[in-house]
């Protein structure tokens, strides 16, 4: 599962995300599936901040960061199109997936 946050790390995001796991796991997982591994990508992130807020959670999370195309250095921009069909790809990919379902 990935959580996207448009703004600066807080720990309580994590609380959020140990939730999500653990409804996926109780209502999705299948009998022989690995648990649910959760990312959150937040704009900004303290390191020491991250660490003290992870430590203690059993699930496997991981919190990273991220730019925005306006962000990216100049050598990356050739990759900004490529990166912004990534959400028109997923959500083909979930159509896909739901049609097969019905």
């Amino acid at each position: 599962m990935i959580e996207l946050k448009k703004g600066k790390f807080k720990p309580s995001y994590l609380g959020q995300l140990n939730f999500y796991l653990a409804a996926l796991d109780e209502k999705e997982r299948k009998n022989g599936e690995n648990p649910a591994i959760g990312i959150l990508l937040c704009h900004e992130a303290n390191k020491s901040v991250v660490e003290l807020a992870i430590r203690d959670y059993s699930k496997p999370m991981g919190v990273a960061t991220y730019r925005t195309a306006d962000e990216l250095p100049v050598g990356y921009k050739v990759l900004a199109p490529i990166i912004e069909e990534v959400p028109k790809m997923l959500n083909e990919a979930d159509y896909e997936k739901g049609s097969e379902v019905e």
